[in-house]
C-alpha cells in the first residue's frame, strides 16, 4: 500500500515512539482502532499488537467504508483508517491491556484525507483559520449534560410505540417500592442544581466518571448535578477545536461506561423527560493569534470588533449551524420558545437566556464567547468546525450582531419578543435552512458540497422516520374524535 504522508496526517516520530512505550509499559495485547461517523457515533476494530508496526502510522489498516452511512458507495467501498499516534492512551474498560488510537480516514484512490471524515473536516477547520490571517488556533469548550437512569425500556413497531425510563431520582420514584426501603431523598421537578447527598444520589458515580476521564488525558476540573432530576454535568478545561472534539468522544465513552459497571445507563438525548430541563451542550470559543486573545478588547463586556463580529456570524448562520449542533429530532424539544432554552438569536453578557453569552472575566485570556444552543446529540467535530466557520465568515464579513439584550428576554411582552430572531423550530427546518445556506462552509475546502449533501441526506432519513411514525400522545388527543 501507498504511503499516506500528506501534510496533516504525517506521524511525528516522537508521538510513535511514545505509543511504542505505552505498548511496553502496559504490556499492551490489543490496539482498538477508533473513529468518528458524520453521526458522531464512535467505532472501532481491534488489532493485535503484533500488527502494530512503525509503517501503520503512514500505511493504515484498509476497512468498508461502504458499511458507514453516509460515506462510500459499495462500488467504491475501501478506506484507510490511519491511527493517530498523539492520541495513544490506555482504555480502562478493556479486560486485556488495550491501547486506543483514534484515526483519521484516507481515501486510498488520492492519499489525502477523506472529504466525509468528521475529524479530517476539524482538521480542515483548524488549517483555514491559519490560512486566513486571523488568528493560529481556536479553542473550544463544550458543557455536555447528561441523565442517568436506573431502567430503560423502548420500541417501536407497525401497531405500537412506547418508552419507560426509571430512575431512583425520576419521576413517580417517590411513590416506588425499594428492596432496601424507599428513602424519600431526591431533587424535585427543576430542582437539581447543586444539593448535597442524600439528595444528590450520583456523587460517587460522577466522580468515578470524573476520574476516569482524567485517566484517559482529560484536563478535568469539576462534577455536579444539573437542573432536573437524574441531571448532570462534568466539566473539562478548554482546548484546540481537534483536541476538543477528540476529548467529547472520549468523555461521552466514559460516562456510558461507568453507569453501566454502576448498573444504569446514560444518555445524551436532550429531553428524555417531559417537563424538566432538557441537556444542551454549551460551546465556549474564542481565537488566539501568536499567543495572544483576538477577542479581548474595549468593546461591549470588554470584547474586541473581532469577537463582536464572530457573533455576528453565529447569529447569521445560526439556523444552517442548527443542522450540525442540534442534529436530532428530540434537539427541538429542547429548542422551545417560552421555556428556559437559548432559543433566542441575541448576546449577552449578564443574560443566560440569550443564545450567545459573554462570560464573566477580569482576565484578557479569558475572553470567550459562550454559544447555548448546542446540544450533546452533535458530532462534535462537525458542530465546532461548523461554528468556526461561521464566526470566520462574520470577521472577514464584519457582521455586527447589533446592540446586546441584557434584559431578561423570557419575560419581554410579546411585541418585542417577535423582533428578535430564534433558532430553528425543528430538525426539518435546520435542513432546508443547511440546504440554502452553506458557502461559509466551503470557505477554505474545509467542508464540501458533497460532505454537505451526504449529511443532509442523512438526517432526512430521521426527520422522515420521525414524522411518519404515530406518537403515543396523538393517541391521547385524536382517538375519540
Amino acid at each position: 500500500m501507498a504511503k499516506k504522508e500528506t501534510g496533516s496526517t504525517k506521524a511525528s516520530s516522537e508521538a510513535v515512539a511514545r505509543v511504542f512505550e505505552l505498548i511496553n509499559e502496559n504490556s499492551v495485547e490489543l490496539v482498538d482502532l477508533r473513529f468518528t461517523d458524520p453521526r458522531g457515533t464512535w467505532h472501532h476494530t481491534t488489532q493485535y499488537i503484533t500488527t502494530i508496526e512503525e509503517d501503520t502510522f503512514t500505511e493504515g489498516f484498509m476497512f468498508d467504508g461502504s458499511s458507514i452511512g453516509g460515506w462510500k458507495a459499495i462500488n467504491e467501498s475501501d478506506m484507510v483508517l490511519l491511527p493517530d499516534p498523539t492520541t495513544a492512551v490506555m482504555d480502562p474498560f478493556s479486560a486485556k491491556p488495550q491501547l486506543i488510537l483514534i484515526c483519521d480516514i484516507v481515501d486510498p484512490a488520492t492519499g489525502q484525507l477523506y472529504n466525509r471524515d468528521p475529524r479530517s473536516t476539524a482538521k480542515r477547520a483548524e488549517q483555514y483559520l491559519q490560512s486566513t490571517g486571523l488568528g493560529d488556533t481556536a479553542f473550544f469548550g463544550p458543557e455536555a449534560e447528561f441523565f442517568i437512569f436506573d431502567n430503560v425500556q423502548f420500541g417501536t413497531g407497525p401497531n405500537y410505540g412506547k418508552y419507560q425510563l426509571d430512575s431512583i431520582e425520576g419521576p413517580g420514584a417517590s411513590l416506588k417500592e425499594y428492596p432496601e426501603g424507599n428513602l424519600g431523598h431526591r431533587p424535585g421537578v427543576k430542582g437539581g442544581y447543586f444539593p448535597c447527598a442524600p439528595v444528590d444520589s450520583e456523587n460517587d458515580l460522577r466522580a468515578e466518571m470524573l476520574t476516569t476521564m482524567g485517566e484517559m488525558g482529560l484536563p478535568i476540573e469539576k462534577h455536579h448535578h444539573e437542573v432536573a432530576q437524574s441531571q448532570h454535568e462534568l466539566g473539562t478545561k478548554f482546548d484546540t477545536l481537534v483536541r476538543s472534539a477528540d476529548f467529547m468522544q472520549i468523555y461521552k465513552y466514559c460516562i456510558h461506561n461507568v453507569a453501566v459497571s454502576y448498573g444504569k445507563t446514560a444518555t445524551f438525548m436532550p429531553k428524555p423527560i417531559y417537563g424538566d430541563n432538557g441537556s444542551g451542550m454549551h460551546v465556549h470559543q474564542s481565537i488566539w493569534k501568536a499567543g495572544k486573545p483576538t477577542f479581548a478588547g474595549n468593546g461591549y463586556a470588554d470584547l474586541s470588533d473581532t469577537a463582536l463580529y464572530y457573533i455576528g456570524g453565529i447569529i447569521k448562520h445560526a439556523k444552517a449551524l442548527n443542522a450540525f449542533t442540534n442534529p436530532s429530532t428530540n434537539s427541538y424539544k429542547r429548542l422551545i420558545p417560552g421555556f428556559e432554552a437559548p432559543v433566542l438569536l441575541a448576546y449577552s453578557a449578564r443574560n443566560r437566556s440569550a443564545s450567545c453569552r459573554i462570560p464573566y472575566a477580569t482576565s484578557p485570556k479569558a475572553k470567550r464567547v459562550e454559544v447555548r444552543f448546542p446540544d450533546p446529540t452533535a458530532n462534535p467535530y462537525l458542530a465546532f468546525s461548523a461554528m468556526l466557520m461561521a464566526g470566520l465568515d462574520g470577521i472577514k464579513n464584519k457582521i455586527h450582531p447589533g446592540d446586546a439584550m441584557d434584559k431578561d428576554l423570557y419575560d419581554l411582552p410579546p411585541e418585542e419578543l417577535k423582533q428578535i430572531p430564534t433558532v430553528a423550530g425543528s430538525l426539518r427546518e435546520a435542513l432546508q435552512s443547511l440546504e440554502a445556506d452553506y458557502e461559509f462552509l466551503l470557505a477554505g475546502g474545509v467542508f464540501t458540497k458533497d460532505q454537505i449533501e451526504s449529511y443532509i441526506e442523512l438526517k432526512w432519513k430521521d426527520v422522515y422516520r420521525f414524522e411518519h411514525t404515530p406518537h403515543p400522545v396523538e393517541f391521547e388527543m385524536y382517538y375519540s374524535v
